[in-house]
């Protein structure tokens, strides 16, 4: 058989395109592991922080044997959980019992998609980030709910309906704060959100122009992460371990794993939504600049950015870990009337009063 001059070029240009398809495939993999170890790292600080900060507060000493300074106690502390057995309840609903954590793991993850570290260093630039965030992160109680009915267990799932009902009761004065931020940056893309808080600096940040927006936004992202005075779905003393009674090895190692993913995405936020995101907002003088080395000038300003959002996100860090060891956890009709009779009002106020203001300004 004689194939021609034609058919072998468009074989090999064929080929060719099938090969960059591929190449693309394995260049696009780079920044999503590249986030994912990030995250890994991040969580892992976040858990020694906490276990500093609480022995701290509490005049003792905190982990000091596992590496140098307690280091690498979340990593044992892991690795422990990964080998533990898997213990499944005998008349409970299996495929339930094992999805429901993974659905809660999932739903968290995939809100760092919208989450800006850097200028343009970000996964999706979306027109509807903060709301897509919001709508994600709603999926993650649906796990919660899922963990405590399969569990066959009263305490799951009594743990189950709080995190159900604590959800939907602190997500709307949460999502109205994020709708009256919305309307001041005329954007709901989370990029043009901190760009919007850049024009004037330190006093161009939302904080300043939503102080009652962002005090809802706070007590109700610590409702959402269920931390202290609000972890009423894991209340040892009447529900033993809440929803996750049942779970045992990785399983419980992923509900802890969600609830500091969730704590780190809602610092996040509060950075990008009140505090500028990566903006300085203070000016300097760039040595790299000064020398006219433009391409360094790229990577300092990029790195610059990742680390003052890091850093605006670890001051909402310390507050919640702060908050826990003073604060007492409040009883449910309690939780509840915060978040219908105060907070969903109130919030409700301050978005018709964003909303006249725009309409006033036009």
């Amino acid at each position: 058989m004689i194939i021609d001059r034609v058919q072998v070029e468009a074989i090999n240009s064929f080929s060719n395109v099938e090969l960059l398809k591929e190449v693309y495939g394995l260049i696009w993999i780079i920044p999503i592991l590249t986030l994912l170890l990030g995250i890994t790292i991040e969580v892992l600080v976040i858990v020694w922080l906490e276990r500093e900060i609480s022995a701290s507060i509490q005049q003792r000493i905190g982990p000091e044997y596992a590496g140098p300074l307690g280091l690498l106690q979340a990593i044992a502390d892991g690795t422990k959980l990964l080998f533990k057995e898997d213990i499944l309840p005998s008349r409970g609903d299996i495929p339930l019992f094992s999805i429901g954590p993974s659905i809660a793991v999932i739903s968290i993850l995939l809100s760092f998609l919208v989450i800006p570290l850097g200028y343009r260093f970000v996964l999706a630039d979306l027109s509807i980030g903060v709301f897509l965030w919001i709508a994600i992160s709603s999926i993650a109680p649906i796990g919660l709910l899922m963990a405590g009915y399969s569990s066959n267990n009263k305490y799951s799932f009594s743990g189950g309906l709080r995190a159900a009902a604590q959800s939907i009761s602190y997500e709307i004065p949460l999502t109205f704060c994020v709708l009256a931020i919305s309307l001041l940056s005329n954007s709901s893309s989370t990029v043009d959100i901190v760009e919007a808080q850049s024009k004037y600096g330190f006093f161009g940040w939302n904080l300043w122009r939503q102080p009652i927006g962002f005090l809802v936004f706070l007590i109700s992202s610590l409702a959402e992460c269920e931390r202290l005075p609000f972890d009423l779905p894991e209340a040892e003393e009447e529900l033993v371990a809440g929803y996750q009674t049942e779970y045992s090895g990785i399983k419980y190692g992923l509900f802890y794993l969600v609830s500091y993913l969730n704590l780190l995405v809602s610092s996040l936020f509060v950075t990008v939504l009140y505090l500028g995101g990566w903006n300085l907002s203070i000016p300097y003088i760039s040595f790299f600049g000064f020398f006219q080395m433009n391409k360094m000038v790229g990577i300092l300003e990029m790195t610059m950015g990742i680390l003052i959002t890091l850093t605006k996100a670890y001051l909402f860090l310390f507050i919640s870990i702060t908050i826990r060891w003073t604060l007492p956890r409040m009883r449910m009709d309690q939780l509840l009337n915060l978040g219908w009779k105060f907070l969903l009002p109130i919030s409700l106020g301050n978005l018709l009063l964003t909303t006249s203001s725009q309409l006033v300004s036009l």
